[in-house]
C-alpha cells in the first residue's frame, strides 16, 4: 500500500476544517465522504470509532478525529500534521471574520445569514445521526442502549462521561453474554 503523503493529509483536513460549519458533530458528513469514500483512509466502522474516541476524550472533536486519522495514517508526524490542516481554516477565517464582525455585528442581514447557517447545521447534523443510527443500531442490545441513553440524557441531563462510561460496561458484558452463549 502506498504511504500517504504528508501534504495529502494537510490539505485534506484543511479542507474539511475550512468548509465544516457548526462544530463537530457537522464534520461528519464531510469527514466520511473524504477520509471513507474518496480516500479510503478508514472503513466506516473505523472512521465511527475515531470519531466516538474523538468525542469522548477531551478537547475538540473534529481536532481529536483528525489527529487520530493522520496518527493511523503516518504516526506522530501524520497526526501533527493532521490536526494543522483542520485548525488552519479556523485561525484565517475566525481572525478576518472577527475583524468584520465587530464592524458588522448589528447588521440585520448578518444576523439573518447567521440563522440560515444555523438551520443548513441542523440538516447536516441530522443526516449524520441518521447515518450513525443505521450502522450503530445494529440488534435489540444496541436499540436498548440507545433508547435508554437518550431517556435518561433527556430526563437526567447526565453527564456525558457517565453515559460513556455505562455504554462502555454495557458493551463489555453484552458481548461476553453472545460469546458464552457461542461457546467462544
Amino acid at each position: 500500500m502506498k504511504e500517504i503523503s504528508l501534504w495529502a493529509l494537510y490539505f485534506t483536513f484543511f479542507k474539511i476544517g475550512g468548509l465544516t460549519f457548526g462544530g463537530g458533530y457537522a464534520m461528519l458528513p464531510l469527514l466520511q465522504e473524504e477520509v471513507v469514500n474518496r480516500r479510503q483512509w478508514a472503513s466506516e466502522e473505523e472512521l465511527l470509532d475515531m470519531y466516538a474516541i474523538g468525542q469522548v476524550t477531551p478537547g475538540i472533536i473534529a481536532v481529536n478525529t483528525a489527529t487520530m486519522v493522520g496518527y493511523r495514517k503516518r504516526g506522530i508526524l501524520g497526526g501533527v500534521i493532521a490536526t494543522l490542516g483542520e485548525i488552519s481554516p479556523s485561525i484565517i477565517i475566525i481572525t478576518t471574520l472577527a475583524t468584520i464582525l465587530l464592524r458588522y455585528k448589528d447588521a440585520p442581514y448578518l444576523q439573518q445569514a447567521f440563522s440560515g447557517i444555523r438551520i443548513a447545521v441542523c440538516a447536516t447534523v441530522t443526516m449524520s445521526i441518521i447515518r450513525l443510527m443505521k450502522k450503530s443500531l445494529v440488534d435489540l442490545p444496541t436499540i436498548l442502549l440507545y433508547l435508554l441513553v437518550v431517556a435518561s440524557t433527556v430526563l437526567f441531563s447526565l453527564s456525558p462521561v457517565i453515559v460513556v462510561l455505562v455504554a462502555i460496561l454495557f458493551g463489555i458484558v453484552v458481548q461476553n453474554i453472545k460469546h458464552r452463549k457461542e461457546g467462544i
